[in-house]
């Protein structure tokens, strides 16, 4: 097959397969996926908290917080999980950055759904992964918090 058939061949198959997403779920997930903001893990230097977890469905998320004067200045994610999980976990640190953590804790499934625009019925679940996965990371911020302020308290008293 000459390079500028097959070239015309593969782009024809991309398109046919952007078209199907796209049905399937939206533009939006579709973007967010193929291209997610907030991808990876940053450097350690860079991460206050970070938390991993498993959903009942199997897939894992992991959330990496930067945050400063209790507001939540970078958020990253990684995601094993399907395409909607991918942009699940970028819509919510989309959502998040620059917010306070008492903000970014009051997010629900539901939040992160209509900024998809709406996921579909067999993966709403995914959202449902973002915001537990956001929880536990902030629970786990706020007890560092508390067991810094004992320390300082041990300290002060000492």
């Amino acid at each position: 097959m000459p390079k500028d058939k097959f070239d015309e061949y593969v782009e024809n198959l991309q398109n046919n397969i952007h078209k199907e997403e796209t049905r399937e779920y939206n533009e939006h997930i579709v973007s967010l996926y193929h291209d997610p903001k907030n991808w990876g893990k940053p450097p350690e230097d860079e991460i206050t908290i970070s938390k991993t977890y498993e959903g009942p469905c199997g897939d894992t998320m992991s959330f990496y917080l930067k945050i400063k004067d209790n507001i939540i200045e970078r958020a990253n994610f990684l995601t094993d999980g399907c395409g909607a999980s991918v942009a699940a976990g970028c819509q919510t640190t989309l959502l998040i950055e620059n917010k306070s953590v008492d903000d970014a804790e009051k997010l629900e499934p539901e939040d992160i759904d209509a900024a998809l625009n709406g996921l579909p019925e067999d993966h709403k679940h995914c959202a449902e992964l973002a915001i537990r996965t956001l929880k536990r990371a902030i629970d786990e911020y706020k007890l560092l918090l508390c067991l810094k302020a004992e320390e300082k308290e041990k300290t002060f008293r000492s």
